[in-house]
Order: structure tokens, then sequence, then C-alpha cells
């Protein structure tokens, strides 16, 4: 009852909705809006204005907040816990919210609208160094599993696969949608979430991607993810996101979309240059392009398909017919 949580994220998704308003009204806690619509410097000037003590959000916000000019003038002394969720949260990121805005018990949460939302969660005592890099253990009452995405065969621990969850937390189904709902949810109730995870002995799980993003170069399987989390790694990298594009001779190359930090102007060269001996030379991204921006939705996922298809028309590419 004590706390009193900052939500900048929209309340008609499911993450301020249900994790946001719906746990505040559950446990006679405070509930503060920043504003109607995100921005990063209403949030810290709130935060500390209403001494908040929680604090929501996605990614590429708390990327927003941390790299604001004007980060370093306010008190957020206040924060301790709050929830990063909504898409892929980079284990750096995490690693600075902890350190620089007092989020010492922030957790992750990881799920979709169509489970209600969260299926997997981190704890507030859950050890730090799986806190900042995993979606945490299954929820109570809730079934999981990794499956092979061609087989539907259980994957042994800590190799890829599609998650997959059951239990009351599952929707019906889409309204009005029959096919759709059948292609999700299998004869067995399993919800089949098109993303790609691993799971250690634990039971500690790691969203490493969509099955949709991974990129086939002259065979072989790359995870943009991965990439992703080794370039937020420089320290002239804000935000980044990697997608595959059409290539004659392997099918497929990989292309970089960097924002980098206010004040740095790093270059392709320094990028590459990061990369070398530091990961697989078929992993290093053959275009990079460095922008302001990331096309979004407005509940702040990115729109990957948007940036593949703004390099298409850049390049000049074209997609080869297959079998």
């Amino acid at each position: 009852p004590e706390d009193r949580l900052c939500i900048p994220v929209p309340l008609y998704h499911c993450f301020g909705m249900v994790l946001g308003n719906l746990a505040c009204f559950t446990h006679g806690s405070t509930i503060v809006y920043p504003s109607d619509g995100f921005d990063p410097l209403t949030v810290l000037q709130t935060v500390q204005d209403e001494r908040c003590t929680g604090l929501h959000g996605v990614p590429t916000m708390f990327i927003a907040e941390l790299d604001h000019p004007r980060f370093a003038e306010f008190d957020l002394s206040t924060l301790r816990t709050g929830i990063m969720a909504g898409s892929p949260c980079p284990t750096e990121v995490m690693k600075r919210v902890v350190e620089q805005m007092h989020l010492s018990e922030i957790t992750i949460a990881y799920g979709m609208t169509e489970t209600s939302p969260v299926s997997c969660q981190s704890s507030t005592d859950t050890p730090l160094p799986k806190r900042v890099s995993t979606v945490g253990q299954v929820q109570p009452h809730l079934e999981v599993k990794i499956v092979d995405p061609d087989s539907g065969a259980v994957v042994p621990i800590g190799q890829r696969g599609e998650f997959c969850t059951r239990g009351y937390s599952v929707m019906h189904g889409y309204w009005g949608d029959d096919a759709k709902t059948r292609e999700a949810i299998d004869a067995e109730g399993w919800m089949h979430t098109g993303d790609l995870a691993t799971m250690d002995d634990e039971g500690y799980v790691n969203i490493v991607g969509r099955i949709k993003d991974m990129v086939i170069r002259g065979g072989e399987n790359i995870y943009p993810r991965e990439i992703e989390e080794f370039l937020y790694r420089h320290p002239q990298v804000q935000d980044v996101q990697v997608v595959g594009v059409p290539d004659a001779k392997y099918g497929e190359e990989l292309c970089a979309w960097i924002i980098a930090k206010p004040g740095t102007k790093p270059t392709e060269d320094d990028i590459r240059a990061f990369c070398k001996g530091q990961i697989a030379h078929y992993k290093v991204p053959r275009y990079i392009r460095f922008v302001t921006s990331f096309p979004m939705t407005v509940t702040g996922k990115i729109q990957k398909f948007k940036i593949r298809d703004e390099m298409k028309d850049q390049l000049g590419l074209v997609e080869a017919k297959t079998a």
C-alpha cells in the first residue's frame, strides 16, 4: 500500500492495464500517470515530484530516460522496483536501470495479450545476474515447454526452441476467427507464441528471438537478438535493431540500424572493429545505418518488417524465388 507506481505505458495495453492498474487496485497502491503520452522528461520529473517507488516501461522508454540530456538533474532515489516488458529487454539496459535509476528490485515480465499477459517473470529476490539476463521462471499454476518448431518435440535443456504455454491464462480464442485460433492453440491447449527461447537447469527462461526474425545466411542460422545484445555493449550505442535483408549470394545478409548515444558519432568502421574477433565473422552486419529512431507501434514494439522493407528499397534488393 505504501508503493507509488509510475505508469507511462498505454492503458489499453495489457502492460498498463493489468501489470499497472489492476496490480495497484488489488494491493491498494498509488497510481501515478505522468502524462497522456510518453515523454521521458515528464516521466523523470514525475518520479521525482511524486516520490514514486515503482516505474514500469518498455525497453525503449527506459533507454530514452537514461539517455536524456537532463537525466542527472533528477532525484530518483525513491525508486525501488518496477517491470520492464513489452519487447526483448537488453541485458546492458537492465544493468544500467539497476545501477543508475535505483531500481534494485526491478523485474522482467514475459508474455503476450493472449496469455493475460504474463507467463514468466523474475522475482525481486532473483539473483541479479539472472534478473538482468532472463525473463525469470514460469508463473504459478501455468505450464511452459520449449519445443522444436518443426517436430513439436521438447528440446533439451539449454537448446533453442519455440516457447509454448498452457493454463488458466491462455485465451479462449481470437474473436470470430477459429482458423487463427487453431494456428495459435493446439489440440492439447498449448499456446504457440512464435518466440524462440531457451531454459536452463533451474527453469530460468531466456527469449532469444522470434521464429520469423531468424536470418539464414549461407545455411547458418543467425538470431538477431544475439547480435543486438553484443552491440549494446558498445559505449556509443544507445539502441540497436538487427534484421535480415535479401542477398543474391548468401540468401540473406545482416543489417544493423543503430541509434548513437547523444554527443557521439560512431562510424561503420567503429562498429565493425568492435565486432572483429569478438563474434563470428558471418554475424558481423554487412549493412550498418545510423538513424534517430525506429519504426514502432504505439505500444513501443519495434516494427522490424518496416526496417527490412526500407533497406530493400534503399539498396534495391529483391527477394529470390525459392521452392
